[in-house]
């Protein structure tokens, strides 16, 4: 486990005068609809970041003309805070996070954020609004840092200032059920050479029209292919996709179109460590629809910050379904997500040094 250090950040916290912590149903949480009593807030005057304060939760005012409304630099993270038996709160691996934060900010040209701003302003947030953490299982205390241009000026060009500010709030399992999923043969989630392995709020825009036409059609997320021939598989909607295939665990590899997911990288460390042979490589429609087929495919989810371990219990390409087996009878998954689950809730020892430990009781 790792320690937060929280004081060598100078912070000014304003506390709400009036909490909705009493006024929340945690036994009935919608995915990113309820938010904690505060968030946090600091702001790149060109040369510095400055200005780090954790205000009540509320509205936020800015020029309608700001270019990241304009202009599209704006991207975001995601990551999550558990709670454990004995009280302590953990954020899981928000270095990983701060490293892909600044991977994003690279791409769409804007300042990076030192990595110890970045953690340091989670656990802090985090450790203030602690009793916002879920003791349930399967919940947490989701975790939404943004970074958007603030410059007022209708010019295609970079911005020189820039918000970056934290929310977070309690949630439940964001999906219930086992999926159904459709391999998207038509729209384009990202193409080589662009931005996909950002988390640029505009990959998200632009999945939107196809990720609403494929829940009209009755599926749960989609299979992105590449842009060039949707010959190859790359990642789902809300979540890098894994596949046992033959004995294998099988996952895109990483690239400019991909995400470079931080549950992704848990889980093939996991699997290595447990002598399962896994390959990061290509792979084909056809081949996954082989597997399903033959019956080879033995395994197939979802793995991301939000979607935790999304078991896919059907795949559909170009009108044929294909039916995987029952997800309580997948031997990896199944352990992959008890050991996860395990590790961020302090259940067993955290050999990796994964649980970032915020505050103290």
């Amino acid at each position: 486990m790792l320690k937060a250090m929280t004081e060598t950040l100078d912070i000014r916290i304003t506390k709400t005068n009036h909490s909705r912590l009493h006024e929340t149903d945690f036994n009935n949480l919608q995915f990113g609809k309820t938010f904690s009593d505060h968030m946090f807030v600091a702001d790149y005057d060109g040369d510095e970041w400055k200005n780090f304060q954790i205000v009540p939760y509320g509205e936020i005012g800015f020029s309608p003309a700001i270019s990241g409304l304009h202009y599209g630099q704006a991207f975001f993270e995601g990551l999550k805070a558990y709670k454990h038996a004995d009280g302590q709160v953990s954020v899981f691996r928000p270095d990983k996070n701060a490293r892909r934060f600044n991977k994003s900010a690279e791409r769409l040209c804007m300042p990076e954020l030192p990595e110890e701003i970045f953690v340091q302003s989670i656990a802090a947030l985090v450790d203030l609004d602690r009793d916002w953490v879920p003791a349930q299982a399967h919940h947490a205390m989701y975790i939404r840092p943004v970074m958007f241009a603030t410059d007022p000026f209708l010019g295609v060009q970079p911005s020189k200032t820039y918000k970056f500010f934290v929310l977070v709030g309690p949630v439940g399992p964001y999906f219930a059920k086992v999926l159904r999923v459709k391999v998207e043969t038509h729209f384009t989630r990202a193409a080589e050479g662009g931005m996909g392995y950002a988390k640029a709020a505009g990959n998200y825009g632009g999945a939107m029209l196809a990720s609403r036409r494929a829940a009209e059609e009755g599926f749960d997320q989609m299979i992105w292919t590449d842009a060039k021939d949707h010959q190859y598989v790359e990642e789902m909607g809300a979540a890098n996709v894994m596949f046992m295939l033959d004995g294998k665990l099988i996952t895109p590899s990483t690239r400019d179109t991909i995400l470079d997911g931080v549950t992704r990288d848990t889980v093939l460390t996991l699997a290595r460590e447990w002598g399962v042979p896994v390959e990061e490589r290509r792979v084909s429609v056809a081949e996954i629809l082989e597997g399903a087929k033959t019956g080879k495919l033995t395994d197939a989810f979802g793995a991301g910050t939000a979607a935790t371990i999304a078991p896919v219990g059907s795949i559909s390409h170009n009108g044929e379904e294909y039916f995987l087996c029952d997800p309580k009878e997948r031997e990896f998954s199944q352990k992959v997500l008890k050991t996860l689950d395990a590790i961020r809730y302090g259940n067993i020892p955290d050999t990796h040094g994964w649980n970032y430990i915020v505050g103290g009781l």
